[in-house]
């Protein structure tokens, strides 16, 4: 009987669409799974949406629907987002599901009853993007100590569970438990920031919206979000307080969550003392991944810099995005992504490294041995070399994974395919081909880049499986078995390999960028103009919020990337440089702009445009399709009023 292996992700919250950095959880966590079932174990994959709460149906009124209609399209999208990057989910749980309804409704009632969770009143600051309520003592600059943004005073009867009576037990476990939390630096912050310092019993019912799961015994109160989204992880598996299933007790408890960084502490802290409460058996462990950014910033709409996971499979492939995602994230930092390091590392990795290799082996026993898989009679001493880093290989990404350094063990996978081409250099195939008596030697060559292609592909697999797959088929081999990698030469000879097709075709990389760039700014134009449709009413106080004034234009370019847009360098009177990017170069050239004044907004979010940001607007007017920007003759710094 195969030894079981229990993965999740968190469940996807059901706002807006998921982006490239929220997309990155589900490729770690599906690589790490098929690497799991590489190895035999019977794996559990689970993966799914949250879809509760006040936020959606702010969202829902909004959108002019009902919060489930809402939630439907949404998690349908995500849904769509997992198959699209090839990942291999066993199970996509959505929180209202009635079956996960039902359990959550018995999980609240029965800690209701064993005197877990209380009826109290809460008063305190409240963050609606969040779902949290804070003390004043913990807000950060007024503001929620989490995201940043605006909280507002709320007072409202509630349900409390109460953690502060499981602090101790807890403290505990996570100390005895080394790894529990991974990595260590996100065990450390828990234990010295939120445990020892001391618990507040946790609110897990509201009353003022009424998008959630009804409390049975209390009408007008629905099950906060923790209580809900966090059991999932077991009502998944069929988990019922009075009779839990057969695959609860196969399965439970989970091998790993991998959840983001910024949710930590609700998987180490709220979720182990409900586990607690319950009577249930702990998670083993908990892997908090970093995030992944968009240049340095975080990935959000309102900044211009999101980048969706469809897109890229259109302009990449599947396998392309998902190699990107896993070998550029840092084990314990943040990593970075944009469309020139993508494309960069596409042309060197995938194009130039790996499949280089597979297309010329393939290519050169076609051409000398008619695509026939010589037997390996005429080894040499510099085979070794390449045979012992094969099978070494193995090992190192065994190790990776045992604490998910995904990213290491990819690059230990590319380690051998550079190995595998240096071996080429080393032993100069053509040459050998040159003379009759080193044939033998020859063959024997292109066996040994065979099978280390052919173990390329078996360790590929959990990252990129339709690569993986594809050179099988040019190996035209079924010798996939993480256990035929135990040794080097496990290839059979005399086997007719397939033509050499390429893998990756390189990128024009100029050309790429430019067209992505004008794609994107059709799109700014297309909001642009959706946005200008319905002209809505707003108030004095609204107006005043926007700061105008007069700033000097002291330099003035044209972006390389983009045939509308200026970069401006501007003196606002305030002692900083700023930098504004503006799409009037159809209507103006830089030197029409430098030295005059012109009134602009100074109080917008910083954007990045074409990979420049934009601090500000200039102020122009539009009529007929012609643009003409404000110039004023006024002292610079000059406040509009």
């Amino acid at each position: 009987m195969s030894e079981k292996f229990y993965i999740t992700t968190a469940i996807a919250y059901t706002s807006r669409k998921p982006h490239i950095g929220n997309s990155y959880e589900i490729v770690l966590t599906d690589a790490i799974a098929r690497y799991k079932r590489l190895q035999g174990k019977d794996v559990f994959f689970l993966t799914g949406t949250d879809e509760h709460g006040q936020k959606i149906e702010e969202y829902a009124k909004n959108a002019g629907v009902t919060p489930k209609e809402y939630v439907d399209k949404v998690a349908g999208e995500i849904r769509n987002i997992c198959d699209i990057l090839g990942t291999s989910y066993d199970k996509f749980i959505r929180t209202t599901d009635d079956y996960h309804e039902k359990a959550v409704q018995k999980i609240f009632k029965k800690l209701y009853d064993q005197g877990d969770i209380y009826k109290g009143e809460y008063e305190g600051m409240y963050c609606t993007p969040c779902e949290s309520f804070w003390t004043e003592s913990q807000l950060v600059d007024g503001k929620c100590p989490d995201c940043g943004r605006e909280v507002k005073p709320a007072k409202e009867e509630a349900y409390f569970l109460r953690l502060s009576k499981y602090q101790k037990q807890l403290e505990k476990f996570i100390e005895e438990n080394e790894n529990f939390i991974y990595p260590e630096a996100r065990k450390k912050e828990m234990l010295n920031n939120f445990i020892k310092p001391g618990l507040q019993d946790l609110c897990v019912s509201r009353t003022s919206f009424k998008w959630g799961i009804p409390v049975t015994f209390d009408e007008g109160h629905v099950i906060y979000v923790w209580i809900d989204a966090l059991s999932n992880y077991i009502t998944a598996l069929g988990y019922d307080p009075e009779n839990p299933s057969d695959m609860y007790k196969k399965y439970w408890p989970a091998d790993v969550h991998i959840i983001g960084k910024d949710i930590v502490r609700f998987h180490t802290i709220y979720w182990p003392i409900m586990l607690m409460a319950l009577g249930e058996p702990l998670p083993k462990q908990v892997f908090g991944h970093p995030w992944l950014l968009f240049g340095e910033d975080k990935m959000s709409k309102s900044r211009g810099n999101v980048i969706y996971a469809d897109d890229l499979v259109n302009l990449l492939g599947v396998d392309a995005v998902r190699y990107y995602l896993l070998s550029e994230m840092p084990y314990a930092s943040d990593g970075s992504i944009s469309y020139e390091t993508i494309i960069e590392r596409f042309n060197s990795d995938l194009a130039n490294t790996i499949g280089n290799l597979v297309n010329r082996t393939i290519a050169m026993l076609n051409k000398y041995f008619d695509g026939v898989i010589q037997a390996p009679v005429a080894q040499e001493e510099i085979d070794d070399e390449l045979m012992g880093f094969a099978v070494d290989t193995v090992d190192k990404v065994e190790e990776c994974f045992k604490t998910y350094r995904v990213a290491d063990a990819i690059e230990a996978v590319l380690n051998l395919a550079k190995r595998s081409n240096k071996y080429i250099d080393e032993t100069m195939p053509w040459a050998l081909a040159k003379d009759e008596e080193k044939r033998e030697r020859l063959g024997t060559v292109l066996y040994n880049l065979l099978e280390s292609i052919r173990f390329i592909a078996v360790l590929l697999s959990p990252f990129m499986p339709s690569t993986s797959e594809k050179i099988f088929a040019q190996l035209n081999t079924d010798i996939k078995e993480y256990e035929s990698l135990s040794a080097f030469g496990a290839l059979i000879d005399g086997v007719k390999v397939g033509e050499a097709e390429a893998l990756f075709k390189r990128i024009d990389a100029e050309k790429m960028l430019a067209e992505i760039a004008a794609k994107n700014e059709a799109e700014a134009e297309a909001e642009k103009e959706e946005e200008t449709e319905e002209i809505p009413e707003i108030s004095i106080d609204d107006f005043f919020k926007s700061d105008l004034r007069v700033a000097k234009i002291l330099e003035c370019e044209k972006i390389k990337k983009s045939n509308k847009l200026l970069k401006l360098q501007l003196d606002d009177g305030s002692g900083k440089p700023r930098q504004i990017v503006s799409g009037i170069a159809k209507w103006y050239k830089p030197e029409d702009l430098i030295g005059k004044k012109a009134i602009i907004v100074t109080n917008l979010k910083p954007v990045k445009l074409c990979g420049e940001i934009s601090q500000g607007m200039l102020l122009s007017g539009e009529k007929n399709g012609e643009v003409a920007v404000t110039f004023v003759d006024l002292p610079v710094g000059a406040k509009i009023c």
